[in-house]
């Protein structure tokens, strides 16, 4: 394969098997009645995506998310043609994801939870919402700038930024689905033809990478002189 495709397939792979098991374990919960619980579907997501990091770390930066590539496009550790490229395959990987999901299970089971699409919880507003998962996606985004990025970082793979996403579900999860990612939206909204509130987890995450990633290049990516 040309080497120019290879990285935008590794992030198509990548956002496939993370969302696949990700949103799979939400489905599996209904279909088990509640087995699978908030703990094992923040497990799920935090597990796969260490693996898949950890895989693909080395041939794309392993991002699979669409925020975290505008975060380092703010972070010009990418240019905007390979974001483009990037985002593209990211998108491609979760739709493949929400059209294998519903394959494989019944439409009773993946209906109630719209094939594992994130959505708000009663009572929570859009501006608690966008809120909530900016500052998720912002844990995550200084996970990966400073456990994958920065050349100071520990050599942990990608478990860093696994842990981050499960204790952001831990949080988030019954809030808004703690998406902290447009294509772990995208991919299952489209496959189940749900889009409520759909612009949120765009806008929220995005904002959210963005400014991290700004703090994080802006203060503290160089060594501070301690007198």
């Amino acid at each position: 394969m040309n080497e120019k495709y290879t990285p935008a397939l590794a992030e198509l792979i990548g956002t496939f098997a993370f969302f696949f098991i990700g949103a799979g374990a939400i489905v599996t919960d209904t279909y088990t009645h509640g087995a699978v619980g908030l703990l094992g579907i923040a497990l799920a997501h935090g597990v796969m995506l260490s693996v898949m990091v950890s895989a693909f770390g080395a041939i794309s930066g392993a991002h699979f998310n669409p925020a975290v590539t505008v975060g380092f496009l703010v972070a010009k550790k990418i240019n905007v043609s390979t974001a483009v490229t990037y985002i593209v395959a990211q998108l491609l990987g979760g739709a493949l994801a929400g059209f294998m999901l519903k394959f494989i299970f019944p439409e009773a089971v993946w209906q109630p939870s719209h094939l594992g699409t994130p959505a708000l919880a009663a009572g929570v507003t859009t501006q608690q919402a966008l809120l909530l998962e900016g500052l998720l996606t912002a844990f995550l985004m200084w996970a990966v700038l400073g456990t994958a990025v920065d050349s100071r970082a520990p050599k942990i793979g990608g478990f860093g930024i696994g842990l981050t996403v499960f204790a952001d579900i831990m949080v988030g999860g019954p809030l808004t689905g703690a998406a902290m990612n447009p294509a772990r939206v995208f991919g299952p909204a489209l496959a189940a033809g749900f889009w409520e509130n759909h612009s949120l987890y765009w806008i929220g995450p995005i904002a959210g990478a963005s400014i991290a990633s700004w703090i994080y290049t802006r203060f503290l990516s160089k060594p501070a002189h301690i007198q």
